[in-house]
């Protein structure tokens, strides 16, 4: 296994950096025409080694030594490959999904890794998809092979002597480390210093513990793991604390921007990046800092740790806010799976991936979608809480050993899958209604998963989408039907002249002066008026005999 280390250049002069940047420089624009011209269709099937030959019969000028533009050639090419390679995996997915024929998918995956794909339509069409024209604007790296540099020591310090446009003149680069750097190497020439990256044998790490865990990844901590351990505490609020500072800082220099188009010296003064730069890089060595130590704290317990894979893009139908949002868009799960990744390789520890789909709204307990998760709490459908990141790395290890679900099945047959997982628990436990038609099997007895009749759970998951859909026409029916009603109920007291209540006789109809002249003035009238109104009065609290009271 290889890793990489960076020395940095220490007292460089001002005159050595400006020459290695004009080499960049033209290099860089190689770099961007060979994108240009071959990131695409035209690059299949191309051989570096062709192109380079080409190149050199042609005689083609070039203003770079030529072991240099050769090496960034190579470098180029690869790239693009890799590129290609890239999109392939993704068109191997389409494919499981486009046809469950063994024979056609076998045909496709060969014509895939041949690079025939040009001579199928429905590969040429996923590879348009996925493999767009690459471009690039790199223009400050240079490539050595083991003759265009020399390394030496000289004073306790590492130097190393490096080509340049002049023959026979090389220039002296000096280093922070002692240890000479070997191989192939990169420099990469970025804020006046200059970066030596090259490669070195890994060193085997210290032994792994013995256990089988599963993990799931968080975002207010790196890892927790299966036994409820919690691994890389304090990731969140530092991704926070950075996210809410940048924030603020964009915001002001939004401010500071709009100023400098009056004022130029605003621009020069007080828009810069170096400090930017610096903060950012001291964050992702934070950051990345945390999540190795995770690592090492979870391999330092398993030999064998399964983990979900999160390489695809997660589509989220919730809508969070502004602030939540932008702090979620900061999480680092690249960075953790090259921890986990990288640390398990080194240190002898086996590393599985699973299918994640559903991982976190399961109930591990019994490995069905029932149950609700809120925050950092699961609530089981029995009243039973849980930890929602514990329980996840539970189910995580349990898909490890679930041959229905394997690691590229399509989350919506992973659904049904549980969801008819879902039905037989339910009908164990008695939890459906008995004349559902989920709980329709003639009488028999459910005692394994395979004895559920699929047809039940899709017509019982048929009709509750068929009752959803009308609910807005039984709203609209409602609202027509009282409306309806109160607009009879208008009617008919315009129109009826009379309503009688009991043995008291009421017109609907008043005379212009109110109530009937003389009515109520002679003392056993009035009495006789209101005697047959208390009886009523209290028969009309009896809703059962209200009919007999009220007639119109």
């Amino acid at each position: 296994m290889k890793v990489t280390r960076i020395a940095i250049s220490k007292n460089l002069t001002e005159s050595k950096f400006d020459r290695l940047e004009e080499i960049a420089k033209r290099l860089g624009r190689l770099r961007t025409e060979l994108w240009d011209s071959y990131g695409s269709i035209a690059g299949v099937g191309l051989d570096p080694r062709e192109l380079r030959d080409r190149w050199l019969e042609d005689r083609r000028p070039f203003d770079v030594p030529a072991r240099l533009w050769k090496e960034t050639l190579r470098d180029t090419m690869d790239d693009i490959i890799l590129y290609r390679e890239a999109a392939k995996v993704k068109v191997r997915k389409a494919i499981r999904c486009h046809t469950k024929d063994k024979n056609e998918q076998k045909r496709l995956y060969t014509l895939l890794k041949a690079d025939r794909w040009l001579e199928d339509d429905y590969l040429r069409r996923m590879m348009r998809k996925y493999f767009k024209h690459g471009h690039t604007s790199v223009d400050n790296q240079i490539l050595l092979d083991t003759g265009c540099y020399t390394a030496f020591e000289h004073v306790g310090k590492a130097f190393i002597d490096v080509m340049s446009l002049e023959r026979g003149d090389r220039i002296a680069i000096p280093l922070n480390t002692n240890i000479q750097p070997t191989g192939t190497l990169r420099l990469i020439l970025r804020g006046g210093l200059i970066e030596v990256h090259y490669a070195i044998d890994a060193k085997q790490g210290n032994p792994c513990g013995e256990a089988t865990i599963g993990i799931d990844k968080g975002y207010t901590e790196v890892f927790t793991d299966s036994d409820g351990d919690k691994h890389g505490i304090g990731l969140g609020e530092r991704l926070s604390q950075e996210s809410d500072f940048l924030k603020k800082k964009y915001q002001n220099r939004n401010k500071l921007k709009a100023i400098a188009d009056k004022k130029p010296h605003v621009r020069v003064s007080n828009l810069g990046r170096k400090k930017l730069n610096d903060r950012k890089d001291k964050q992702t060595k934070n950051v990345r800092n945390i999540a190795f130590n995770a690592a090492h704290s979870v391999v330092d317990k398993a030999a064998c740790v399964v983990c979900e894979d999160l390489t695809s893009p997660i589509p989220d139908k919730k809508k969070y806010g502004k602030n939540q949002s932008r702090h979620l868009s900061g999480w680092v799960k690249g960075t953790m799976a090259e921890a986990i990744e990288t640390v398990t390789q080194r240190r002898g520890a086996s590393l599985s991936m699973v299918n994640a789909a559903y991982t976190s709204q399961m109930d591990s307990r019994y490995g069905v979608l029932l149950g609700t998760r809120n925050g950092d709490t699961f609530y089981g459908f029995d009243r039973v809480v849980q930890d929602a990141d514990t329980n996840a790395a539970r189910n995580i290890l349990a898909r490890q050993y679930d041959k229905e679900i394997q690691l590229f099945t399509p989350y919506k047959q992973v659904k049904a899958i549980l969801l008819r997982r879902t039905a037989v628990l339910q009908t164990r436990l008695g939890l459906l209604n008995p004349g559902s038609s989920c709980n329709d099997t003639n009488g028999k007895a459910l005692s394994t998963e395979c004895e559920l009749p699929i047809s039940n759970v899709q017509e019982c998951l048929r009709k509750k989408e068929q009752w959803f859909d009308r609910q807005p026409q039984l709203i609209k029916v409602m609202m027509v039907f009282f409306a309806g009603t109160a607009f009879l109920g208008i009617v008919v007291a315009l129109l009826l002249p009379k309503v009688t209540i009991g043995n008291l006789t009421m017109s609907t109809h008043h005379p212009p002066g109110g109530v009937k002249p003389g009515a109520g003035e002679n003392p056993e009238e009035k009495d006789s008026l209101m005697k047959p109104l208390r009886p009523a009065k209290k028969r009309l609290n009896s809703p059962q005999r209200m009919s007999n009271f009220i007639r119109t």
